[in-house]
């Protein structure tokens, strides 16, 4: 299924894009999600936290995503 893929700061440098179609298998969950990230783009591991939203909400691991649902990448903020 595709979904719509939006990252931000490091991430998007990562994936090279602000936004992606991107295409996972079915059922897919956020843990699902990050594993395959991490296959595809192998830089996205070593940042220290990695939040995922999905339609504007914060989501846990276990979250299932649906067709055509915005997923928001979320890495670390620095700032002071």
């Amino acid at each position: 299924m595709k979904i719509t893929l939006i990252a931000y700061g490091i991430a998007k440098e990562i994936i090279g894009s602000r936004e992606i179609s991107y295409e996972i298998s079915e059922p897919a969950s956020v843990k699902t999600l990050l594993e395959k990230l991490e296959k595809d783009y192998p830089r996205l591991h070593g940042l220290s936290s990695l939040r995922v939203a999905i339609n504007s909400e914060y989501a846990l691991g276990n979250q299932a995503i649906l067709a055509m649902d915005e997923v928001v990448l979320i890495p670390p903020v620095s700032g002071g």
